[in-house]
């Protein structure tokens, strides 16, 4: 995705988009696939046949898994990349090719430099433009935009509408993720197979992906509701300013048992104050019980944990 984007964002995007996976080609095959072949060149060369670099002119190959190339043709590549020419398999006439070219790879390169198994000349040839992927556990705030482009374009596949409560988002965002958006990907489509037309809650999830034990989410009334009602529902919910009975009476006892005034002194009180250090009483207690975890943490005040984190940040609280 990140290389086709380099592609559609640049001057090259009239031009064509290759790409070519070096580790799922078979090693004797990857040069015709590269450079094409003439006529006769091998057995069952019926015709000849352009490569990958002459239908990338003009425009952009990708190299996917570059690290999984044969040591034979690193050489090869590495010609040209240098001279920008080459020749077809059983052919003499050189081509000439003007083509950006995209590397990707998930091992490290430097380590293999080391071991002998990937040429330093071709690494250094490549590395021109370094771009590093960050693991998906190292940018968890992507994970609830990603899921929704995931379940976008499921559903324009033909995919049942489902939604994510937030607490549910929340416990994902909590996940080491070491599949990274594949796994990811993997998890939302399994949901729909799992709770098609459904409102997906953290009791749903797989047991891997629980960071919290709480009650199932039961909606009032909410047979044959849509997912939008219930997502709306449980949001106004989660995030309506009305107390219940049992609500006031728990703020009472814990006010009760906290160090504010039971009744407002002639000099009155900082109000701003007060509540400041009631709140951060409470953040405390919260993540004493959990031993740390915020999104347990933030189930057991009620809030999100994203609100948790805020609020955590605005006090310079540690987990």
């Amino acid at each position: 995705m990140v290389a086709r984007n380099i592609h559609y964002h640049s001057p090259r995007r009239t031009g064509p988009f290759v790409p070519i996976n070096c580790g799922a080609i078979p090693a004797d095959l990857l040069e015709s696939e590269l450079f094409g072949h003439e006529k006769g060149a091998f057995t069952g060369a019926l015709t000849s046949r352009k490569g990958r670099f002459e239908l990338a002119d003009g425009g952009t190959l990708f190299l996917d898994e570059i690290g999984d190339m044969p040591m034979a043709m690193q050489v090869k590549l590495l010609r040209v990349l240098q001279e920008r020419t080459f020749e077809r398999v059983g052919g003499n006439s050189t081509i000439k090719v003007n083509v950006r070219v995209v590397a990707a790879t998930h091992r490290n390169l430097e380590t293999m430099i080391d071991k002998e198994s990937f040429r330093e000349d071709l690494y250094y040839r490549l590395n021109v433009f370094p771009i590093e992927m960050p693991a998906l556990k190292d940018r968890v705030e992507d994970i609830p935009l990603l899921i929704q482009e995931l379940l976008t374009r499921m559903q324009a596949e033909g995919a049942p509408k489902i939604g994510f409560t937030p607490r549910a988002i929340n416990s994902l965002m909590e996940h080491t993720w070491p599949g990274n958006v594949r796994e990811l990907a993997n998890l939302v489509e399994r949901m729909i197979i799992l709770y098609p037309n459904s409102l997906v809650d953290v009791n749903h999830l797989p047991t891997k992906y629980r960071y919290s034990d709480i009650p199932e989410f039961h909606p009032e009334n909410s047979a044959g509701m849509p997912v939008e009602e219930q997502e709306r529902d449980l949001l106004a919910g989660i995030f309506s300013e009305e107390f219940k009975v049992e609500d006031i009476s728990a703020l009472d006892d814990i006010v009760n048992n906290s160090n504010s005034p039971q009744s407002l002194p002639p000099e009155g009180v900082n109000l701003k104050e007060l509540l400041a250090e009631l709140e951060i009483n409470m953040i405390n207690q919260a993540l004493d019980a959990q031993s740390g975890v915020v999104a347990r943490a933030a189930d057991m005040l009620g809030m999100r944990r994203t609100t948790l984190v805020e609020k955590m940040r605005k006090y310079n609280m540690q987990r």
